[in-house]
């Protein structure tokens, strides 16, 4: 409990100062008893990744990237040499070359079309996880000298070759006046066949977007 000395001693200091500063005072005394609480502030929206937002540049959005691999997926599923393959084709990702403005993550394109491919295909088609060659490597040898177990072949069985390559271009043509800026992007991306270097499939599509202001990318 207060004292009514230290009651006393505030009511005195309080009548010598400003009220700004008597309420000032306060409001410290009351965070330093209760703990700090975070300002109200606006919520957060949630949205699907498909939807246009209301943070929204003239470059390549969420709704862009859905739209394209799903596009993308289906293509790949439908073409001859993976819809009728004798056997199951195994494709690897090679980096996606980004020539536009934007410095964006371009390898999120191959990844969610590898997703929606292993998702939907039912086994049509296998994905080389060629980025995780170090770790594959280390296990064989491992496997190999003998500190660990095979559960299949007890001869360790090679790495298989690729039978397809799947690669993307991202490219871009920005227009900047006094009345905004405009961007249009054309997206390509090509199934080409491992032994023969065939482009035996390619997919595009492509965007325009203008605005009165530029957005942040980052």
């Amino acid at each position: 409990m207060t004292s009514h000395k230290t009651l006393k001693s505030w009511t005195m200091i309080n009548s010598r100062l400003p009220l700004t500063s008597v309420v000032l005072a306060a409001l410290v005394a009351g965070c330093a008893s209760s703990g700090v609480r975070n300002p109200s502030g606006v919520p957060v929206t949630e949205m699907r990744a498909d939807e246009r937002g209301f943070v929204a540049g003239t470059g390549i959005e969420s709704q862009d990237i859905v739209r394209v691999t799903d596009k993308m997926a289906r293509e790949i599923l439908s073409i001859p040499q993976i819809a009728n393959a004798q056997g199951t084709p195994r494709i690897v990702l090679d980096p996606i070359k980004n020539d536009t403005r934007f410095p964006i993550n371009k390898d999120i394109f191959l990844t969610r079309i590898r997703a929606q491919l292993n998702s939907k295909a039912q086994g049509k088609v296998l994905f080389l996880a060629r980025d995780r060659m170090g770790t594959l490597e280390r296990e064989q040898q491992l496997k190999r000298s003998g500190q660990v177990t095979s559960s299949s072949d007890p001869n360790v069985v090679e790495f298989r070759g690729a039978d397809f390559f799947l690669t993307g271009t991202l490219q871009g043509l920005p227009t900047r006046t006094g009345a905004g800026i405009s961007d249009y992007v054309l997206y390509t991306f090509q199934l080409i066949d491992a032994r023969t270097s065939d482009i035996i499939w390619e997919g595009f599509d492509e965007i325009k977007k203008q605005g009165l202001e530029d957005a942040a990318y980052r």
